[in-house]
């Protein structure tokens, strides 16, 4: 997957390669996971309203996939450009303005270009065919939830509420303490973090490679380049660090494994158990309280950002974290095809267990 394009700019779009031949697509497959990330549908995100109508310019014929590079095209309707004329020469704080002006020399500052959240719309995207290509072939099902924001944490993990509540939160009971959490976030002008978790579950084992390519490390990669993302674990991550050996050790039975530690994955592979990752998302940059910054004339400046913002992107971060995973896992499918299709199903074949009790 390729992206290209500007929040700003006349549109976003996106480039899929090497898409297996046949698989059934159309425009209104990509409408629930586009209306899961976009803004403006509750007072808690951005209130910048975009239609997210998606155009389908190459690759399928008479509704299914060709096998050749889908392009995939999303106009920007609802740009508020001058909400960023005053800071136009100014490097926002914990923004890539800065970073962007010594690499390129130049920068797009309507919204952070390429930096803004806004890109991650065509991951979204491309994330709806990897998740059909996967659930169609291997029955691979890939569910996130926000798991943390700022310091509050679920008290329980029922994943069947997760899409009945704008924070993507598994314990329904909590949803009105995060909106008063929330709207007093809001009315104060700062923001916080979140950390998203993404499971994937009947992953077969055998994806991954040894070194070059591991599924974790592929995994890292992939979620790391989400704009916002500040780490990743798999599995424990670095909860392991606190642990003994003899407990992190997910020991075998002939009835199962007896614990997920590894969050599926061994030296690079899957094992076949579920699935596990978290990703965390740094606090929006974008504030309307005022810091102190330099602009590209060298001067000393205070940085007020005006406009529409999210006082937490881990809000809509759900359906891009569990894009980034099903895009993975497709390629990492298909590259296991193209190598080892011929091994088949070798024995012993441990059952995936434990599935997901919320200690992720």
């Amino acid at each position: 997957m390729t992206t290209f394009g500007e929040s700003h700019g006349p549109a976003i779009g996106c480039v899929v390669d090497g898409c297996p031949p046949g698989l059934s697509i159309a425009p209104e497959d990509f409408r629930h996971d586009l209306d899961r990330r976009a803004t403006g549908k509750t007072r808690h995100t951005s209130a910048r309203r975009e239609t997210d109508d998606i155009e389908i310019l190459s690759g399928v014929y008479e509704g299914r996939t060709t096998g050749t590079p889908i392009a995939l095209l999303i106009r920007n309707t609802d740009a508020r450009s001058k909400d960023y004329g005053s800071i136009a020469e100014q490097f926002r704080p914990g923004h890539a303005d800065y970073s962007y002006w010594q690499k390129y020399g130049l920068r797009d500052p309507r919204g952070g270009g390429r930096s803004s959240a806004r890109e991650t719309t065509m991951r979204v995207a491309a994330g709806v065919i990897a998740k059909k290509w996967l659930a169609e072939r291997f029955g691979v099902v890939v569910r996130g939830f926000m798991s943390q924001i700022g310091e509050v944490v679920p008290n329980g993990y029922d994943l069947s509420v997760v899409e009945s509540n704008p924070f993507f939160w598994p314990d329904a009971a909590q949803v009105a303490e995060l909106e008063t959490y929330m709207d007093a976030l809001r009315k104060s002008g700062d923001s916080v973090g979140a950390r998203v978790d993404v499971i994937a579950d009947n992953v077969p084992p055998g994806w991954g490679e040894p070194i070059y390519g591991k599924l974790d490390g592929e995994l890292a990669a992939a979620l790391m380049s989400i704009n916002a993302v500040k780490g990743v674990e798999i599995g424990d991550g670095f909860a392991s660090v606190a642990s003994k050996g003899s407990a992190h050790r997910d020991e075998i039975s002939l009835q199962g494994f007896a614990s997920n530690h590894a969050g599926g994955i061994l030296g690079g592979i899957s094992t076949g158990q579920q699935l596990r990752c978290s990703t965390a998302f740094k606090p929006t940059s974008s504030l309307r309280l005022p810091g102190r910054s330099v602009d590209i004339h060298g001067n000393e400046v205070e940085v007020i950002t005006t406009g529409r913002h999210d006082p937490c992107v881990g809000i809509r971060a759900t359906p891009i974290c569990e894009a980034m995973v099903a895009l993975v896992l497709i390629d990492q499918a298909l590259r296991h095809r193209a190598q080892c299709g011929d091994v088949g199903t070798i024995t012993p074949r441990i059952p995936a267990t434990p599935e997901f009790d919320g200690d992720v």
